[in-house]
Parts: C-alpha cells; structure tokens; sequence
C-alpha cells in the first residue's frame, strides 16, 4: 500500500486545524488511512501515512490527503473553474502542445496545464515530488502508462511539441547531468535511462518535448532537461506535463495535480492539446479536462447493504461530508464525481461513502442470524495432506501472491500467454495478471537465493486461474501442487523420483507422455497423466527461461492440478 510523508505543519494549516496523534489516527479512517509514525523533523515535525486504498491516487501526496479530512470537518465543497468537459471548454489562451503523428502507437497521450502564485518553498515542491513519484510509480505502473514533468514555465514559450525523434539525432543535457547525451545514450549512461529505459527502448522513435524556441523540456517518460527541467525553490511559475498511454488514467492524474496546486493557492492555466489523430474525446482537448459521469443509487438498496434503515435526506448528508456533490430525487439519489476521483464504478461506490461519511462506529454490531457449523473442505483436507508429504520429502514450503506482472508470467516463462486473464485496471505492473502458473513464483524466489546451500527444494499450494470458455465466468480456478529442485546436478530423474514418491504415498498411479513446452528443454518434458487425465507437467527447466530469471543453477520442476487427483 503506499505511504506518504508529510510536513505537520503544512498538512495542519491544509486541513484548517490541528491534532494530536490520537485525533489524527480516528480522522485517518475517513481516508481509509493509517498513522504509521510521528518524528521529529528540522522545519516541522515528520508524520508517516500508509494510504490503505490504491483506488483513491488523490490522497497520495498532503494536498490531497489534507483535503479530504477538511472536507469531512468543515463540509465545504471546494471549486476548481479551470476544468475544461464536454460542451465546455476553458480558454486556454496561447498555450498549446502540439502532437506528432508518430507518437501513435509509441506513446500517443498527453495532459498539461500552468501553475502559477506565490514562489514555491521547500516543503510544497517536496511534497509535489512526493506526489509525483506516487503517480507515476503506482498508479502510472512505475512511468510505463503515466509519466509526470514540472518545468519553470518563465523559461518557455508555447505552443510546445510532442513529437517523435531520432534517439541518434536528438540529444541534449539532462538533469543531474553536466554532459550532453544522445536519447538513446540516455538509456545506458544515465541513472534514470537505465531504470526506466526499457518502457521506450523497443521503439524505432522516441518521445520528446521542447518548446517553441527548440529548448528541450524532456525526454519522456525518462528524464527532464537540466535547464527547464530543474524546478527550485522560489519558482512561481511551473508548466506540469503528463504523458502516457491510457487516456482516461492520463487526464485523472492531470486532475489530481491541478487540484492539488489550485488547493495551494496557485493559479490554474488550462493547455490546449491538439491530436493528428482520433482519441476518445475528440482531436483537441483542453486540459485539466474533467470525463467523470454520475452514478445512482436507490436508498433502498443502500439500507439493504448497510443493514440499517437510512433516509435519503442523512444518506446525502453523509455523501456530502465525504466532499462529494449529490442531488436527491425522491428516495434516488445522484452523486457528481468531484474531478480528482475516479473510483465511482457503481451504486455499491456510493453506499461505502455513505458508511464512511456516517462512521464506522455508528453501526450496532448484529450477530448472524443463521446458525452454521464450518468444517474444512475436502480440498482443503486433501491438500494439508499432500503438504505433509512434501515436507516429508525434504521441501520449503511457500507463499505466494496470486497476481503478478506478465513480465514474469510470459515473457521471462516464453510463453504466449494467451491463457492469461488480465485485469481490467491495474493499478500497479506487480498486479496485472491472475496467475496460471506458480512456476515463476518458484522461479522468482529461486532467483534471489543463490547464496543459500544446495540444494534448494520449495514448493507451494495455492489457486491459478486460465481461460476456459466452458465455464460460465469464461475462466477456470484450480488449486495446484507446484514444486521446484534446483542444484548442480538437478534433472528430470530428480523430481521424477519425488513426483513417483507423492503418488506412492497418496495411493495413486501415475504414467508420462512426451510433450513440447517452451519452459522446458526438448525431450525433458513431460505430460502427468492420472486415470486417463492430464493432471500436470514435470521436466527440466529451459535454460533460456533461467537466463531470464538470472538462475544459474539447473532447475527442474512441477506442476500438479490437485483437483483431478484428490
């Protein structure tokens, strides 16, 4: 979950008042929050937040999170008149980016906006490097769909362009740099080329910014320019950049900073975008741009959710102390998403306002009404059992996540993946996927133990999930026996023998069929057939996949479906 730091004294002056640590603590929950230390610190003291809801990226920094607690104590509804939405649109004077044709399927979005007030100090252009960061690292999926720039707009004039370049031809000074550097010798020579190099590395042109005078902003989504790139304390005027690769995710982050310097007491220019090509909301947009649509809910459903009766009249009331704008009709009531929020998905999003708005605590505790006996599963049973087994045999067992990256899961498996189930709106690289294999867990943990003794010996039980289109959701969740051997002389025969000694112990037989599967080297593979089922898989892993991982130990592994064993 992410934790942020903030300054006591700014976060307090923010929310209107101040707290002591036990104050602090309740009115965290109404962010879903917790206090997770309070240090002392030179300039103020250090409070240590960890955000508990990655659906909510408008409290990752002390803006956003100082407004929310202000807008549950005072119930006052903020105003942000520079957002742009359909059927209106801001001026936004001369300031424009303009976008090259070419950026397409590179890195086709772009958000922008100017701040401009009183000279900035160092605890705010801190905390809008915190929030930076943040965005970009968690919600933007570590810069790869959302990278943010600050530039000193003093320096600049518009339009800007958004272009694609020749990464050979192209080169300039970038910040923490002294040195001049080609684009493409960014991505070996430079700190940050070298991190987040490979989000643009595979493309023939790479994105780029100047502004109307030919000076460069930045090379997005890497790093900015030493010049305009290099935002100090006592800049007044900032032009803020956003470029990624989902546009709905792009123009909430732009919202979230807008909103978060407009709080500071900034000024708010709006920028017009213009696209050579088609997007979602048309060929020019003015940003901060404001796509969020209303969501209803029946008080009735409501009650029935919170188990309690409720009247529309306090189910608003409580909406509205979350700092949200809402308007009854009857015993309906629709809610207006403020800009910085995008989490209102459903009905079911309105009635957790509603709880929280009214607090926790309000709620009578209510023992169950129905009266049942809990036993474990069959499943369960048949699976403490195989566990004993493994252990017996001399294996580690593990814990794993069930969601991960298709880095892990496909590409450094080589695999296809076309079983994988993706999620809709990840909101980190590490959770884009449900699992369909526990391998490279296996092979993950194999991959940081290379000083422990051989030989190595894990395995785990858990769930993957994979398409199937027999079944109603379209996919298919097993629980699995996955088990990894890794040492100087490790092969087939090795895990073989312990696969023969788990079906021996569980009163089962066993044969194997030759297969071809790319995490496996040819000929050292096999197919687990049980009663005339395939069950699972059992061979030497392919020395291209340990590469991947950078194992340099041989590895032979497992995998069981323990559902058509038990």
């Amino acid at each position: 979950m992410p934790k942020i730091e903030v300054n006591d004294r700014v976060f307090f002056r923010m929310i209107g008042r101040s707290m002591e640590s036990s104050e602090l603590s309740k009115a965290l929950t109404v962010a879903k929050a917790e206090l997770d230390d309070w240090l002392p610190d030179p300039g103020g003291n250090l409070i240590k937040i960890e955000l508990n809801d990655t659906n909510r990226p408008d409290l990752w920094s002390t803006v956003g999170l100082a407004r929310q607690l202000r807008l549950f104590f005072s119930e006052t509804l903020p105003s942000y008149p520079f957002f742009s939405s359909k059927g209106n649109t801001m001026d936004s004077a001369n300031r424009v980016v303009q976008v090259d044709p070419g950026l397409k399927e590179i890195r086709p979005y772009i958000a922008a906006f100017i701040a401009e007030g009183l000279p900035i100090d160092d605890p705010l252009l801190k905390d809008l490097i915190q929030s930076q960061e943040k965005l970009c690292w968690n919600y933007g999926r570590k810069r790869s769909s959302i990278a943010m720039g600050v530039y000193r707009a003093d320096l600049m004039s518009f339009p800007v362009q958004y272009r694609a370049a020749d990464p050979d031809k192209t080169s300039f000074i970038p910040l923490d740099s002294d040195k001049e550097l080609s684009l493409r010798a960014i991505l070996t020579e430079h700190a940050k080329g070298i991190e987040f190099g490979s989000i643009v590395s595979g493309f023939e042109l790479f994105p780029f910014l100047e502004d109307n005078n030919g000076e460069v902003l930045s090379f997005p989504p890497i790093i900015n320019s030493a010049r305009l790139g290099a935002v100090n304390v006592g800049d007044s005027q900032h032009f803020i950049e956003l470029t990624g690769t989902d546009i709905d995710s792009l123009l909430l982050a732009c919202s979230i900073a807008a909103c978060d310097l407009a709080d500071c007491g900034y000024t708010i220019g709006p920028v017009r975008i213009a696209y050579p090509y088609d997007t979602p909301y048309g060929r020019e947009i003015v940003t901060p741009y404001y796509f969020q649509k209303p969501v209803s809910l029946d008080t009735a459903y409501g009650c029935k959710l919170l188990g309690e009766e409720i009247s529309a009249e306090e189910a608003a009331a409580c909406i509205h102390k979350m700092g949200i704008e809402v308007s009854r009709s009857g015993e309906r009531l629709t809610v207006t998403p403020p800009p910085y929020r995008n989490d209102f998905l459903h009905s079911v999003d309105i009635v957790e306002e509603i709880m929280i708005g009214r607090g926790m605590e309000s709620f009578e505790p209510i023992w169950p009404e129905d009266f049942t006996i809990g036993r474990l599963s069959s499943m369960e049973m048949f699976s403490r059992r195989v566990r004993e087994i493994m252990v017996g045999l001399g294996y580690q067992e593990m814990i794993y996540n069930y969601l991960g990256s298709s880095r892990d899961f496909v590409e450094r498996m080589n695999i296809d993946g076309c079983d994988i189930i993706e999620i809709a709106n990840p909101m980190s690289e590490n959770s884009e996927i449900v699992r369909n294999s526990q391998l490279p867990n296996l092979l993950s943990s194999e991959s940081t133990s290379g000083n422990a003794v051989y030989p190595h010996r894990i395995f785990e039980i858990g769930k993957t999930v994979v398409k199937d289109s027999e079944e109603n959701y379209g996919s298919r969740t097993s629980t699995k026996l996955s088990f990894l051997v890794s040492d100087r002389e490790a092969g087939f025969n090795d895990v073989n023998s312990h696969l023969s000694a788990l079906f021996f112990y569980l009163s089962r037989d066993y044969s194997l069929k030759k297969i071809t599967d790319p995490r496996f080297i040819h000929g050292r593979a096999g197919a687990v057939m049980c009663e005339g089922k395939d069950v699972g898989i059992v061979g030497e892993i392919h020395p291209e996949v340990l590469k991947n991982w950078g194992i340099q130990m041989p590895c032979a592994g497992v995998e069981l479906d323990l559902d058509f064993i038990a």
